[in-house]
Order: structure tokens, then C-alpha cells, then sequence
């Protein structure tokens, strides 16, 4: 075993080899010292600082490198969370263990592996997790990864970086220091994969080998990494569930949500400075006031630095041509976010109509229903809406992403649909927004908020999904010898509909993706037709 890697025993430290059951490791990384502990068959250290404080004169600055304490830091809890509401999940969400308080100190991250030989070389796979760029972190029980690094022979790493304001607030017009400020989130994530690379080897990882994957808001952060100036190199496979992200802000609005954020808290317009000082719950406070106001969030703009445009439109990044990815959705993605409010479980069809309206405006309303009545016999008014309602703004984009990265010509992308089905309450959520999570991290006992009881169909896709994701890791293409996957091509549109009994299908729901093509992406404008968690 690696010598940098030492079994802590009553009487000192010793050679780590063999590792037993409940000995504890102690690493030396570019950040300091940690030790962490074998937990279900795997090591595990939680709370590693990538970044230093982003506290006071850190706040809205690009990431720092962290100052090593003085000897060695236990890593066996989870570190703060980066700034924002203490949320209590519940229904579909549910979750029987609560993050971590939020703090300035939030540039954490956490990893799993089986080994911490340096001659392992496995593969890294991380994890950006959901919550758009307002919320979230990477200590969620859906993430833990145990169970890929177990059975796939990954490492596997989550992380927390900063969000909301704090992580995307233009202050450059106010002050020329602060060039960055609205991308400094990106910025984090960008450091926590540098961090990977120079450490990857002392926790049996491969740093030529690295997987970025996430979900929703994760999956937008990998879509930006794709086009991130300051990604490049630092990862080389690319997974987008549910959050292919084609557009950002453009420095107007930035602009003019920082002007309304100084305004709101009375600062002049030249006052960044003064912002760092103030307490972080008085500006998270404000943000959520101006956000009201405005009608947009605080997200990653292109600053000309960070990004120079849109990371997919009009076409996919050329900086990561050479990237592979797979992307994909659920089959109704909004069933989660607005399956929560009772009466639209129980849609009449004029009912439907009238929920419509605002996803098909300007189109053929009608002939829409019609196609998706057609494809969907079966359906429920309610089921067709759910089912109209994601193709409009998750599949609509996720199609639009495909079809630009396969037209680059130099790297492949795969193409799935997350066809299985919850019974959770009843099955009226069908197949939502997040279902996919606790399936690709093979964790579908860990959710049955979101999955249902413990069940084989249950364990069927999300073994079919973590063996492709960890293949994919492996050797840059998810087919595996019992559930070959071919590329996607705009021609014969390949797409894996991940289900109990999961199959490739060529052009799955062709009708329905013809009925959304007079449509561009929902994220032309400000009218988003779907909402990231």
C-alpha cells in the first residue's frame, strides 16, 4: 500500500496494510493531513477543505489555497454547507438526516474508495449535487458512495461550494477587484477538480480518469464545465441528468441584480467592499428579497472570463469537443416540483388546456395535446400534463444539448430517458425529477421517499444505471457486455430507456419530439418551463 497511507492503532501509526474493518487512515494531501475511517467496506473522509474560508475579505474573491493546520485533521463528519436556508425536506424528498449548518467555510468535499494504494489507479467520479445554484450540498444520504466505490472499484468524491450570491454576484462594474465575482461558484468547482487532480493517486484514484456527474443543478454545473476556460483538462468523461444548461445571464442582468442587492441593503453603487463586512445572513436575507423582485436568480453570468458566452448556444463548447458525455432526463421530470399541489393529480381536459397554456404559447397547443394523446393512450389529463410540461422545458433541452455536442464530431454522447416508475404516493408521481439520483449511486434502499419500498425492479435500474455510469468511468463508454449502448446520432437517435428491464430504443417518442421542435429552448428569455432543485 501506498506509504502515505497509515492504519492509527492504540499504540501509534503503522503501515496501512491490511486494512481492517473499523481502522482508521490518515492521508496527506496538498491541504493538510486527514484521517478518516473504513465505514460498509470502504474508506471515508468527509469535510476535506479544497479552499480556505470565503469569509470577509474571501467573500466574492476566487477560491484561495488552503493553509495546512498543524497536524492532522479528523475527517469523520461532514463540513459546512456553503450560506442559505435551512431547508426541511419533505414528501418525495424526505430525508432522514439533516446537512450540516451552513457557513463561510463551506469549500468541503468528501470521498469514498476501497483502497488508498496509490498503484489502484481507479477511476474518479464526481459529483456536482442539485439545488440550481441557490441551494444544496454534497452530505445528502441519496450521495453517499459507498456502494458505487464498493461495487464498481470507483473513488468517488461529492463537494460544497459556494451558491446563490455568494457565489454569482457581479461586482465588477462596482469594483474592478471583484472581475470575477459572479462566477466564483464555478470558480470553486473548478478548484475542488485541481484539488482532485493533485490528489487523486493518495486516495487510489486515477487523476487521468476523472467522471464530473450531476443532477439538476448539478447537471448544469456540468454543462458549464464543459465550457469553463478554467475546466479544461481537469476532467475527461461528463454525465448531465436532468439540467442541460444551453444559456447563462449575460452581464445586463447580472448587474442589475447586484444594483437592486446594494440598493436594498443601503450601499452606494461603489460599495462592494462594504458588502464583504456585512453578517452573511443580513445579504442572503436581501438576495431573497431582490430575487422577488426581479423575477431571476443570482447564477453564473458570461463575465468574458470565466465563460465567453453561452456554454451551448448556439453550438456546444469547442474548449471540451474531445469530451465525452452521456444526458438524459426522467420521463416526467415536473411530476416532482409540481406534483405537490393536490388538485393536479385530478385534471379534466379543459383543465389540462388551461395549464398548458403558459408551456405551449405561441405554438399549436392543440396539436401538441393531440400528438402526446396519441403516443400516451393510457394517459390521465394529469399524466399528459406532466408528460407535455417536461418535454417542453427538461427533454427540449436535454435534445437540443445531444444534438449540438454529436454535431462536433470529435467525441461521442449517449442519450437515456428514465423510463421506471415510483409507487410512491400510489404512482401518481410516475417517473419525477430526482428519481435518477439514488439510482446511479445504486442508494435505492436509501430513498424510499423517492424510489418506494425496497423492491428487485428497484434494484434492476439502478444496477443498470451505476454499472453504465462506472463503465463510463472506466473506459469512456457506458456499454457494458449485458446492456450494449450505442452513441447517439441525430439520424438514428439512439436513447437507452433505463427501466426493470432496460433496452435501446432508436428515436424513442419520435412524435413527440417532432411536436416540440417548432419550440426553442426554455431558456431563451425569462420564462423557464421547468424548476431545478
Amino acid at each position: 500500500m501506498d506509504r502515505r497511507a497509515f492504519l492509527i492503532g492504540l499504540g501509534g501509526a503503522g503501515l496501512a496494510t491490511p486494512c481492517h474493518a473499523g481502522a482508521e487512515a490518515v492521508i496527506s494531501t496538498s491541504s493538510g493531513r486527514f484521517r478518516g475511517r473504513r465505514e460498509g467496506g470502504v474508506f471515508v473522509f468527509r469535510g476535506l477543505r479544497y479552499g480556505a474560508s470565503t469569509a470577509g475579505a474571501g467573500r466574492f474573491m476566487p477560491p484561495g489555497r488552503v493553509v495546512p493546520e498543524a497536524g492532522v485533521v479528523d475527517a469523520f463528519e461532514y463540513g459546512p454547507i456553503a450560506p442559505q436556508a435551512v431547508r426541511v425536506r419533505t414528501g418525495i424528498y424526505a430525508s432522514t438526516a439533516p446537512d450540516p449548518l451552513p457557513g463561510e467555510d463551506c469549500l468541503r468535499l468528501n470521498i469514498w474508495t476501497a483502497s488508498l494504494s496509490s498503484q489502484a489507479r481507479r477511476p474518479v467520479m464526481v459529483w456536482f449535487h442539485g439545488g440550481g445554484f441557490e441551494n444544496g450540498s454534497g452530505s445528502s444520504p441519496w450521495y453517499d458512495g459507498a456502494a458505487l466505490a464498493r461495487g464498481e472499484d470507483v473513488v468517488v468524491v461529492t463537494i460544497n461550494h459556494r451558491l446563490n450570491v455568494f457565489g454569482h454576484c457581479s461586482l465588477s462594474a462596482a469594483d474592478g477587484d471583484f472581475a470575477r465575482s459572479g462566477n466564483v461558484g464555478m470558480l470553486d468547482v473548478f478548484a475542488a477538480l485541481r484539488w482532485v487532480r493533485e490528489n487523486a493517486e493518495r486516495f487510489g484514484g486515477d487523476p487521468g480518469r476523472v467522471l464530473i456527474f450531476g443532477q439538476s443543478g448539478g447537471g448544469r454545473k456540468v454543462s458549464l464545465c464543459m465550457a469553463g476556460e478554467d475546466a479544461k483538462g481537469v476532467f475527461h468523461r461528463a454525465v448531465v441528468q436532468s439540467g442541460s444548461t444551453l444559456r447563462i445571464q449575460v452581464p445586463a442582468q447580472a448587474e442589475a441584480l447586484t444594483a437592486r442587492l446594494l440598493h436594498r441593503l443601503g450601499l452606494g453603487e461603489r460599495d462592494a467592499r462594504r458588502l464583504q463586512a456585512l453578517p452573511w445572513e443580513q445579504v442572503y436575507a436581501a438576495q431573497r428579497e431582490v430575487i422577488s423582485e426581479m423575477n431571476y436568480r443570482f447564477s453564473p453570468v458570461a463575465d468574458g472570463r470565466t465563460f465567453h458566452g453561452h456554454p451551448f448556444d448556439p453550438a456546444a463548447p469547442a474548449i471540451s469537443a474531445d469530451v465525452p458525455m452521456i444526458i438524459g432526463t426522467t420521463r416526467t421530470e415536473l411530476s416532482s416540483q409540481l406534483g405537490s399541489e393536490p388538485a393536479i393529480h385530478a385534471l379534466s381536459d379543459a383543465e389540462l388546456r388551461v395549464r398548458l397554456t403558459p408551456y405551449l404559447a405561441g405554438g399549436d397547443a392543440e396539436g401538441v395535446m393531440s400528438t402526446f394523446r396519441a403516443s400516451n393512450p393510457r394517459a390521465t389529463p394529469s399524466e399528459l400534463f406532466f408528460l407535455i410540461a417536461s418535454a417542453r422545458g427538461y427533454v427540449r433541452d436535454a435534445t437540443l444539448q445531444a444534438e449540438r455536442k454529436a454535431a462536433l464530431g470529435r467525441a461521442p454522447v449517449w442519450t437515456y430517458r428514465l423510463m421506471f416508475r415510483t409507487p410512491v404516493e400510489g404512482g401518481r408521481r410516475f417517473t419525477p425529477h430526482s428519481l435518477c439520483v439514488p439510482l446511479v449511486f445504486n442508494n435505492p434502499d436509501r430513498a424510499p421517499s423517492m424510489v418506494g419500498p425496497p423492491s428487485a425492479d428497484a434494484r434492476a435500474v439502478a444496477g443498470a444505471m451505476s454499472k453504465a455510469w462506472a463503465t463510463f468511468a472506466h473506459t469512456g463508454n457506458p456499454s457494458t457486455a449485458s446492456l450494449p449502448w450505442p452513441a447517439f446520432d441525430a439520424t438514428v437517435r439512439s436513447t437507452m430507456l433505463f427501466d426493470a428491464e432496460s433496452r435501446v430504443v432508436a428515436d424513442p417518442h419520435r412524435d413527440e419530439r417532432l411536436a416540440m421542435e417548432p419550440y426553442p429552448s426554455q431558456q431563451v428569455g425569462r420564462t423557464i418551463h421547468r424548476r431545478d432543485l
